[in-house]
């Protein structure tokens, strides 16, 4: 079945239909990639225009001295991407490692309470992350007192529910009839987990990568809750040190902003193709 009606053959019709569908789809990418167009061309700014924010679509002028600004605005600033990336890595490899068992558990294997135990962490994730912030941050700081360490920013994320549910409903659609033809052959859990179902979860454990790395390495209020020194800053929390009470250093917070974005392009294009296959998961049948 075609996508479109086939019996509207008029070359007229088709030529005004395709232009529509063209000018949606291009003015839909530009409304996307604008704020990154934006934020890369005002990192070329001048940084002694500290406060003035050139709203110029075309820069006026090329300049790198934003960057230098930006590494020598403070002693901590390599820090604060040493940070996001010990902090972004270990949270990915953690959730894409537990969220996988977890989720071949509740996917595969039979024991009492399975549906009871995953009814519970579908109803926690109905709870908003607002409401758990100040329980956690009391636990973590003040019973733990874990404040301003790696251990404080990680481990409220090590695994999140989302995760576990999806890689529970990927590994369902994975056929029962391949586990129990390697447990005749005399295959274990671990191995079977190991040599069958982990490379056959590649699509879905590089979508998890993607997205748990890109949600580590952008948040913001997490972080800067539980450090209060600016050597243990990630870079989101870094930037807000370029904003004062009466001026902001707009074009090196750009150029921050610029360079903290690349590690989560360079992560996309590298995955870009098991992303693209997990987005298109049952979408063709046959």
């Amino acid at each position: 079945m075609g996508l479109y009606n086939n019996s509207l053959r008029s070359k007229g019709y088709l030529f005004i239909r395709n232009g529509a569908n063209i000018t949606f789809l291009i003015l839909f990418a530009a409304a996307t990639i604008f704020p990154i167009y934006f934020m890369v061309i005002s990192s070329f700014g001048d940084p002694v225009e500290a406060g003035a924010m050139s709203y110029s679509i075309l820069p006026s002028k090329i300049s790198f001295e934003s960057y230098k600004f930006f590494f020598n605005f403070s002693p901590h600033t390599w820090d604060w991407l040493l940070n996001s990336f010990i902090v972004a890595a270990c949270i990915t490899v953690s959730n894409v490692f537990f969220a996988t068992l977890a989720g071949y558990a509740f996917a595969k294997m039979k024991f009492k309470g399975k549906n009871i135990l995953f009814a519970i962490l579908l109803g926690s994730m109905m709870i908003p992350v607002q409401v758990t912030q100040v329980p956690l941050y009391i636990l973590i700081v003040n019973i733990f007192e874990l404040q301003n360490t790696y251990t404080a920013l990680i481990m409220p994320s090590i695994v999140t529910v989302y995760n576990i549910f999806l890689v529970k409903q990927f590994m369902s659609s994975i056929p029962v009839e391949i586990i129990e033809s390697a447990k005749i052959e005399g295959c274990s859990q671990p191995k079977i987990f190991w040599y069958i179902i982990m490379p056959l979860s590649k699509t879905i454990m590089a979508v998890l990568a993607i997205l748990t790395f890109m949600a580590a390495w952008n948040d913001f209020f997490w972080p800067f809750l539980v450090t209060n020194t600016m050597d243990m800053q990630t870079i989101q929390v870094g930037l807000k040190n370029f904003r004062f009470a009466n001026t902001t250093y707009f074009a090196p917070m750009m150029a921050g902003a610029t360079i903290s974005a690349v590690p989560m392009f360079i992560l996309f294009f590298s995955l870009q193709k098991y992303f693209l296959e997990g987005v298109t998961v049952g979408a063709v049948k046959g």
